[in-house]
Parts: structure tokens; C-alpha cells; sequence
């Protein structure tokens, strides 16, 4: 095999270690009825050719930072810093269940978790970021106040993952799911949030017609929205999710926790579909195919390639 094509595990986490990227975590993949796609990582970088994934690239963000509201109004507000489109798109159905898998995610990093959509005008893999017009599908804020849980919190405590359900009524097509944690935890200062949004490319087969209204992502939030400007350690008793309002159709999802991964000897990831893994009108007959044991590419760690049979 030519280095070119793939560098050895043992070069990529000490080239990773050097950026720092695990700083605060990726949003790394999808899965999507029982399928597996990857998402962007920073090792691509190293990597010659880099594969083609459904998640957008962010070349820029070697340092795993965030988007700060001084920030909220350029292009990176999109899908993160420098980010260009995905080279393919994941499918799916409306009405079915995304989970979005991170890195580990800090329980220090307290706040919302959101997702928008897009529809492109043709296909995503060639969209011009900025005329993308986004519409809230989902937002979770402060789940818990007695025990101070957030929903960036449940997302670490269910696997470092997050469901998000498409909309059944929407009409078929391109799209992007723009995928987002705001961190608090510096929010009483000005420009304190923290935004780390991730997008993928979506091609959503529906029998809908919805082709809801949306905005530019750099116009979701401001500096000065309460949901932004936030002192968390202040003894608040409420929270105001920021952003638009949550698309009518959006339909709820209950996060659970996924079900466990585990490494086959092949370097093969296994794992069993969890009950919320498919939409409640998928056929019964399907339903149960997709709780069989099934193989997906190793990509749960951010800094190592796609496993490789060995020569």
C-alpha cells in the first residue's frame, strides 16, 4: 500500500496531539438506518487522497476552536471555520433518526444543542455556503435545573451522541443538517459563547411537499441574545433557547442512549441497532431486518484512518 494513500495509526495521533484537536470534540459521523458514514476529520490533512465522507471539511480549524458571536455574522458562522462542502450525501427518509456521533465532548461545556436544515439549490456537494437558508428541526437547552443538566450534557452521557429526526412533511431533495453546541461556560463575558457547528450533506427521499422558510445561518443568532449572553454560574432560573423558531413540522425524538460499540479483531466495528434507530412508520418486516448484526468502518476515534485489511 503507498503512504500516500494511508498513513500508520502511529503517525496520525502524534501529528493530532500536536494540534490539540480533541480539545472539545467533532461531531465525526453519522449513523442512518443501521449505515455508517463518516464525517470530517482533521487527519484527512495527512491523508492523500482524502476520502470522500458526507460531513463538510473544516481545513481551517486545526485547533479545534469555536465560532464566537463577534464572529456570528461571517461565513464561518455556516459550518465552521473555513468549511467547503461534502464530496457526497448520506440518504434518508422523512421521518427517520440521525444519530450524530462526537468526539468526547467536555461536561464542563454546558449548553444547547441544535439542528437546522438547508435545501440546496442542486446538489450540496456544490452549494455556495453562504445563500444556504437554514430552519430549526430540533433544540434541546437546560433539560434538568436541579441537577444542572444541559443537553450538551446528555449528549456525553448517551455515548457522546445526539438523535435528530427529519421531518415527514418536507419536500424531497438536497440538503444540509447543520449541527450545532453552544458552550456556556464563558458566556457572561462579551463575545464569551461558543459555537461549534458541523454540517453533513443529506439526500432526503420523502413523500412531502413542505419547503419551509429559512434564514442564513449568519443571521441565526446575535451577540445580545439572552440564549448567548449568559451567565451560567449567575443561579439563572431560565434559559431561552436562541435562534428562530422551531420549524412547525419538526417532530421530537427522545435521546437514549445508543447502543454499545465494540471493536471486532478485523479492526470492523459491530454493533446492534438501537429500538429508536428507525422511524415508527418504517414497515415491520424492515424494522426487523435492521436490528441484525451489522459491520460499519472504524471511525469512533477521531485519529485514526478508516481500518484497512492488512496485505
Amino acid at each position: 500500500m503507498a503512504f500516500s494513500n494511508f498513513l500508520p495509526s502511529i503517525v496520525l495521533p502524534a501529528l493530532l496531539s500536536a494540534v490539540g484537536v480533541q480539545a472539545h470534540g467533532i461531531a465525526s459521523a453519522l449513523v442512518i438506518d443501521s449505515t455508517f458514514y463518516n464525517g470530517y476529520n482533521p487527519s484527512y490533512q495527512w491523508v492523500n487522497p482524502p476520502p470522500t465522507v458526507v460531513g463538510w471539511s473544516v481545513p481551517d480549524d486545526l485547533q479545534n476552536t469555536f465560532i464566537s458571536p463577534d464572529k456570528f455574522s461571517t461565513p464561518d458562522m455556516v459550518c465552521h471555520l473555513g468549511a467547503k462542502p461534502a464530496g457526497a450525501a448520506a440518504p434518508v427518509r422523512g421521518g427517520d433518526v440521525i444519530e450524530v456521533q462526537w468526539t468526547p465532548w467536555p461536561a464542563s461545556h454546558k449548553g444547547p444543542v441544535l439542528d437546522y436544515l438547508a435545501k440546496c439549490d442542486g446538489p450540496c456537494e456544490t452549494a455556495d455556503k453562504t445563500k444556504l437558508k437554514f430552519f430549526k428541526i430540533g433544540e434541546s437547552g437546560w433539560v434538568d435545573q436541579a441537577s444542572d443538566l444541559w443537553a450538551a450534557n446528555v449528549l456525553t452521557n448517551n455515548n457522546n451522541s445526539w438523535l435528530v429526526r427529519i421531518p415527514e412533511d418536507i419536500a424531497p431533495g438536497n440538503y444540509v443538517l447543520r449541527h450545532e453546541i453552544i458552550a456556556l461556560h464563558a458566556a457572561a463575558n462579551p463575545n464569551g459563547a461558543q459555537s461549534y457547528p458541523f454540517c453533513y450533506n443529506l439526500a432526503i427521499d420523502s413523500t412531502g411537499t413542505a419547503n419551509p422558510d429559512g434564514i442564513p445561518a449568519t443571521a441565526l443568532y446575535k451577540a445580545s441574545d439572552p440564549g448567548i449572553k449568559f451567565d451560567l454560574f449567575s443561579h439563572p432560573t431560565a434559559y431561552v433557547i436562541p435562534g428562530p423558531a422551531l420549524y412547525s413540522g419538526a417532530l421530537p425524538v427522545s435521546q437514549t442512549k445508543p447502543a454499545a460499540i465494540t471493536a471486532t479483531a478485523t479492526g470492523i466495528y459491530a454493533y446492534t441497532v438501537a429500538a429508536h434507530a428507525r422511524a415508527a412508520h418504517v414497515a415491520t418486516a424492515a424494522a426487523a431486518a435492521s436490528t441484525t448484526l451489522v459491520s460499519r468502518p472504524k471511525a469512533a476515534s477521531p485519529i485514526l484512518p478508516r481500518a484497512t485489511p492488512a496485505l
